[in-house]
Protein backbone atom coordinates (compact mmCIF):
# COMPACT_ATOMS: atom_id res chain seq x y z
CA UNK A 1 0.00 0.00 0.00
CA UNK A 2 1.26 3.20 -0.78
CA UNK A 3 -0.35 6.52 0.68
CA UNK A 4 0.31 9.93 -1.57
CA UNK A 5 -2.10 12.01 0.18
CA UNK A 6 -4.81 12.58 2.68
CA UNK A 7 -7.18 15.51 1.63
CA UNK A 8 -8.01 13.65 -1.02
CA UNK A 9 -7.30 10.65 0.01
CA UNK A 10 -5.52 8.97 -2.21
CA UNK A 11 -4.04 5.11 -1.48
CA UNK A 12 -2.58 2.85 -3.79
CA UNK A 13 -2.58 -0.99 -3.52
CA UNK A 14 -0.80 -3.67 -4.73
CA UNK A 15 -2.52 -6.69 -6.81
CA UNK A 16 -1.06 -9.15 -5.77
CA UNK A 17 -0.43 -7.91 -2.00
CA UNK A 18 -0.41 -9.83 0.71
CA UNK A 19 -2.35 -9.99 4.19
CA UNK A 20 -1.91 -11.06 7.70
CA UNK A 21 -4.35 -11.21 10.84
CA UNK A 22 -3.31 -11.32 14.06
CA UNK A 23 -3.95 -15.01 15.88
CA UNK A 24 -5.75 -13.27 18.91
CA UNK A 25 -9.40 -10.99 17.90
CA UNK A 26 -8.72 -7.90 18.58
CA UNK A 27 -10.13 -6.31 21.72
CA UNK A 28 -9.38 -1.99 22.46
CA UNK A 29 -5.95 -1.58 24.42
CA UNK A 30 -6.32 -1.87 28.15
CA UNK A 31 -3.59 -2.08 30.92
CA UNK A 32 -4.29 -6.22 31.04
CA UNK A 33 -3.90 -6.85 27.26
CA UNK A 34 -1.18 -4.10 26.22
CA UNK A 35 1.57 -7.37 26.42
CA UNK A 36 -0.67 -9.63 24.23
CA UNK A 37 1.43 -8.98 21.01
CA UNK A 38 -0.65 -11.39 18.88
CA UNK A 39 -3.76 -9.07 19.37
CA UNK A 40 -2.29 -6.30 18.98
CA UNK A 41 0.11 -6.85 16.04
CA UNK A 42 -0.24 -8.41 12.85
CA UNK A 43 3.41 -9.56 12.00
CA UNK A 44 4.28 -13.19 10.53
CA UNK A 45 7.33 -13.18 12.77
CA UNK A 46 5.47 -12.72 15.87
CA UNK A 47 1.89 -14.83 15.04
CA UNK A 48 3.74 -17.76 13.17
CA UNK A 49 4.56 -18.63 16.89
CA UNK A 50 1.17 -18.94 18.79
CA UNK A 51 -0.25 -21.60 19.18
CA UNK A 52 -3.51 -20.22 17.10
CA UNK A 53 -1.84 -19.45 13.72
CA UNK A 54 -3.24 -21.11 10.76
CA UNK A 55 -1.23 -21.41 8.16
CA UNK A 56 -2.58 -21.60 4.21
CA UNK A 57 -2.86 -25.18 3.54
CA UNK A 58 -3.31 -24.19 0.02
CA UNK A 59 0.25 -23.42 -0.30
CA UNK A 60 2.27 -24.97 2.56
CA UNK A 61 5.78 -23.99 0.81
CA UNK A 62 5.35 -20.38 0.99
CA UNK A 63 1.82 -20.14 3.55
CA UNK A 64 0.27 -17.72 1.23
CA UNK A 65 -1.37 -18.43 -1.85
CA UNK A 66 -0.10 -15.76 -4.13
CA UNK A 67 2.49 -18.35 -5.59
CA UNK A 68 1.00 -19.37 -9.20
CA UNK A 69 -1.63 -16.69 -8.95
CA UNK A 70 -3.80 -18.92 -6.67
CA UNK A 71 -6.79 -17.17 -5.33
CA UNK A 72 -8.06 -19.41 -3.39
CA UNK A 73 -6.85 -19.68 0.39
CA UNK A 74 -7.73 -21.45 3.49
CA UNK A 75 -10.51 -18.59 4.99
CA UNK A 76 -8.89 -19.07 8.44
CA UNK A 77 -5.24 -18.66 7.43
CA UNK A 78 -3.72 -15.56 9.29
CA UNK A 79 -1.35 -14.73 5.98
CA UNK A 80 -2.72 -15.03 2.68
CA UNK A 81 -2.91 -13.35 -0.76
CA UNK A 82 -4.94 -10.08 -1.25
CA UNK A 83 -7.12 -11.53 -4.30
CA UNK A 84 -8.08 -14.52 -1.59
CA UNK A 85 -9.40 -12.05 0.85
CA UNK A 86 -11.10 -9.59 -2.11
CA UNK A 87 -12.43 -13.41 -2.75
CA UNK A 88 -13.96 -13.54 0.43
CA UNK A 89 -15.05 -10.41 0.51
CA UNK A 90 -16.95 -10.77 -2.44
CA UNK A 91 -18.76 -14.09 -1.75
CA UNK A 92 -19.93 -12.62 1.63
CA UNK A 93 -21.96 -10.03 -0.31
CA UNK A 94 -19.23 -6.89 0.09
CA UNK A 95 -18.76 -4.74 -3.10
CA UNK A 96 -14.86 -5.22 -3.97
CA UNK A 97 -15.17 -3.18 -6.78
CA UNK A 98 -16.49 -0.10 -4.49
CA UNK A 99 -13.70 -0.71 -2.30
CA UNK A 100 -11.10 -0.43 -4.26
CA UNK A 101 -12.07 2.82 -6.06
Amino acid sequence: MLLTGVNPLRIYIFADGLVRFATTPYQPAKKDNLGDLFMHLTNYAINKKSKDYVKDNNNPTTGFSNANHKQFADESAHKRSLKSLYMLLTNIGYDVVKLQT
